[in-house]
């Protein structure tokens, strides 16, 4: 039999899903809606469409596939198109995140390569910690300090349960270094609790955009909820045995605080075991501690300011304390400090770690 010769006529290309041409050019959305990021729930977004504005609505959207793996967070402020009117049903699609003022970032521990970046646009971050029940941890506060110092925000320290235990040297440890501090106490049973000093907190969040964290069970989920009645936030208890408190919150939620003389906003975020700062330089976290950051430029040029350090000024300090009461608060600074530096360059214990003043 003859054989048959093929010719191109004989090929057959089945088209690919690349075989369409690229192109850089993107559409300008020329029409979209600026709106404000409150809420996150499995890849949909809740949103503020012209937050302020005289047509402020509340919509849903999704994120546009040209972000790509671009995050979106509680404070952003992004643009919409599709459909904005928040009717039953309707979905809208961001396709760009406005420029962040501020953003908060934290890591899973001091080493851990990847930041997760919680919140944008906030002014000041709230490190909500009960007095008793569970017991303070300094080194969760100076880490969330340094946090806000190195995101550019203000910290603003929230005592809860003054009615368990006195507040006294938590605000002797914190107030003297610019670190402003409100205390509140509750009284009554679960039904008819009154929270006494609500009106201090609410005056420190006036016209800002505040972010709270701070561990499971410190009463953060209660404070959000004595400011902003309608926010219904699951309030949880603290385990006896463990001393911790159960996670309630289960995503960050902005919402706005009513009887407040400017726009007042609070995020609530869930709970957090530990706040990790990889993303933080170590050399910027000095910053944070600003009595430190004082007494630290008598040191010697080239001085780390860890515990091998010679001549330090921050031993000096201790060491010229003027009575026991003063020396064992600034030793107590200085320690907590050095063991944030170790743990950031990696020569330390686990973060988690609790710790009392």
């Amino acid at each position: 039999m003859p054989t048959r010769r093929y010719d191109e006529r004989d090929v057959r290309v089945r088209p690919g899903r690349g075989s369409r041409p690229r192109t850089k050019q993107r559409p300008e959305h020329a029409d979209a809606e600026t709106a404000l990021v409150t809420g996150v729930d499995r890849g949909r977004y809740a949103v503020l469409v012209d937050p302020d504005g005289p047509d402020e609505r509340r919509a849903i959207a999704m994120k546009a596939r040209e972000l790509g793996r671009e995050r979106v967070v509680p404070g952003d402020r992004v643009d919409l198109v599709g459909d904005t009117t928040g009717d039953d049903g309707s979905l809208s699609r961001i396709v760009r995140i406005g420029e962040r003022r501020t953003v908060l970032r934290r890591t899973a521990d001091d080493t851990d390569p990847v930041e997760r970046v919680i919140v944008a646009n906030a002014d000041q971050l709230v490190i909500v910690t009960a007095l008793a029940d569970p017991e303070p941890r300094t080194r969760m506060i100076d880490r969330c300090v340094a946090a806000a110092y190195d995101a550019g925000m203000d910290a603003l320290l929230a005592l809860t349960k003054a009615d368990l235990a006195d507040p006294a040297d938590l605000v002797g440890m914190y107030a003297p270094i610019g670190v402003r501090v409100v205390v509140t106490r509750t009284e009554g049973l679960k039904e008819s609790r009154t929270i006494h000093g609500l009106e201090d907190v609410r005056a420190a969040l006036d016209g800002r955009t505040s972010v709270l964290v701070g561990h499971s069970g410190v009463g953060k989920s209660t404070l959000v909820n004595a400011l902003v009645p309608d926010a219904y936030r699951a309030v949880g208890v603290v385990n006896d045995v463990t001393g911790r408190g159960r996670h309630t919150s289960t995503s960050a939620v902005a919402l706005r605080v009513p009887a407040t003389a400017g726009p007042t906003w609070v995020i609530d975020t869930p709970g957090v075991r530990s706040f990790g700062l990889a993303h933080v330089d170590p050399q910027h976290l000095l910053g944070a501690f600003a009595d430190l950051a004082e007494v630290s430029q008598e040191c010697p040029r080239g001085c780390t300011h860890s515990d091998d350090s010679p001549d330090c000024a921050l031993d000096d300090w201790v060491a010229d304390s003027p009575d026991d009461v003063t020396r064992a608060a600034r030793a107590a600074r200085v320690e907590s400090f050095r063991r944030l530096l170790a743990s950031r360059l990696g020569t330390a214990d686990d973060p988690r770690e609790p710790s009392r003043p």
